[in-house]
């Protein structure tokens, strides 16, 4: 847990746990131009406790952190499905629907000044679109099917599920691709020097983002497809 006070800046707080920002923007909290004053005076202005809006961001950094430490990979395939439906389908796209407005914002205030930055949404709404498909795909088609298949030692449909384990691989590659170019195109989500804050935070969610689905595909291609194809060699 990191030294978070009600002295800390509303900024620095944003800057150590960017998540915090989802709640300062539904307290009405200033966390980007106004977000240079301590937690405390943003808590008071708002008529908020001060202890208890820094009891709220604790629990944001204890998740964000307890997320980043989870070690799945030992995981038997069953218990891997539920991991990944839990931990990364729920609050992936919890995040993509949070970060939308933001990075809405950023191109319609600073889209002509910095052209990149219209195709930066373009190609996160891409990237939405097609995370959105692929896990609604795992969801409803491929994720029942593995556990239909590791229930029935009987299971007639092997190369359907070799067919939707390729074609997982196969979207995944199609993520990387996007990530990939708006990695590029921000330069390694490194942001200018004259950047405000709300272009900051855009970046670094985006890094974060990026970590969280690498680390997703990750989990599914190295562990949940190779157990699945090592099963359908001894069944």
């Amino acid at each position: 847990m990191s030294q978070l006070t009600v002295e800390t800046w509303v900024a620095d707080i944003v800057k150590e746990v960017p998540k915090t920002s989802d709640l300062f923007r539904k307290l009405r909290i200033d966390f980007c131009c106004g977000g240079k004053i301590p937690l405390r005076e943003a808590a008071e202005s708002r008529g908020l406790h001060a202890n208890e809006l820094l009891e709220r961001v604790h629990e944001v950094e204890e998740s964000q952190a307890q997320h980043k430490q989870m070690q799945p990979s030992s995981l038997e395939p069953k218990e891997l499905i539920a991991y990944i439906q839990d931990e990364y389908h729920t609050k992936l796209c919890e995040e993509l629907a949070a970060l939308t407005p933001y990075i809405t914002k950023l191109t319609r205030v600073h889209g002509e000044r910095y052209s990149h930055l219209k195709r930066v949404n373009e190609l996160y709404t891409l990237l939405k679109q097609k995370l959105s498909a692929h896990i609604q795909f795992k969801e409803n088609l491929l994720f029942p099917l593995i556990q239909a298949f590791l229930q029935d030692s009987a299971f007639e449909r092997v190369d359907a599920l070799h067919f939707h384990l390729s074609e997982l691989q196969g979207e995944h590659q199609a993520v990387v691709d996007l990530l990939q170019e708006l990695r590029l195109i921000t330069n390694g989500f490194e942001p200018l020097q004259e950047a405000c804050g709300t272009h900051r935070l855009v970046l670094k969610r985006l890094e974060d983002l990026e970590a969280d689905i690498y680390n997703h595909i990750l989990l599914e291609n190295c562990t949940l497809v190779e157990r699945t194809k090592q099963a359908q060699l001894h069944s």
